[in-house]
């Protein structure tokens, strides 16, 4: 569902003159057509079914046990319907396969399509986990989401640090023991990709040459900061 340019631009210019400002003065004659244009981009996903956008599935038959499929780290940014200010964060999305794989570059296109919207950031992870959940019948779905909102970090509180974390599951992924188990993981973050195995820790590849290290600064001018 395409926006409403020609009717967006006139809201825009009357909101200028509501705020007590010119709308024709140098600097604000293009700003309705540029917040149209801003507006069509961030609401694309208004009325898109986001099942499409997973696109073609492929059997997953055998006799492999059906372990969880974990993307990490896809990046975000939706609009918060209560004040129309940006949210922005990572999603961290987990399936348990049943009888149906996904391509992994479909997935952070479903949460493209779900964030192009008015959203909440409850319910667009709940909305991502029904989406995989559903369309892909999976045994287990989880969605974990962290984002910084603007309606904190840039009116009322002014939290500008505040990030706000959701999780939303389904199936076997809402079980305790295997919930925990996908949680660590996206704690682990690359550590856990590059934890030793049973049969052995993974070769470290030879380091290059560097230069030599410089001195360390005096302790009155160091500081440790401990992330």
């Amino acid at each position: 569902m395409a926006v409403d340019r020609q009717r967006i631009e006139a809201a825009v210019l009357e909101l200028i003159e509501a705020i007590g400002d010119d709308p024709r003065r140098e600097g604000l004659t293009n700003t309705p057509r540029r917040v149209a244009d801003a507006y069509a981009e961030f609401f694309s996903g208004v009325g898109v079914d986001a099942r499409a956008a997973l696109g073609e599935t492929f059997p997953f038959t055998g006799d492999a046990p059906r372990e969880p499929v974990l993307v990490r780290g896809v990046t975000f940014r939706s609009i918060c319907e209560h004040h129309l200010l940006p949210f922005r964060g990572t999603a961290h999305v987990a399936y348990v396969p049943n009888d149906r794989l996904v391509g992994l570059g479909r997935i952070p296109a479903v949460i493209e399509v779900l964030a192009n919207r008015p959203q909440l950031q409850e319910r667009l992870g709940e909305q991502i986990a029904s989406t995989l959940s559903e369309a892909l019948d999976a045994a287990g779905t989880l969605v974990v989401l962290e984002a910084s909102h603007g309606c904190v970090t840039l009116r009322g509180p002014q939290q500008a640090d505040s990030t706000t974390v959701t999780v939303a599951s389904r199936g076997s992924l809402s079980e305790p023991a295997a919930r925990a188990e996908l949680m660590a993981l996206i704690a682990a973050g690359d550590a856990a990709i590059h934890a030793p195995t049973p049969s052995g820790a993974p070769r470290a590849a030879a380091a290059p040459p560097t230069a030599p290290t410089p001195a360390a600064p005096s302790p009155a001018t160091a500081h440790g900061v401990a992330l």
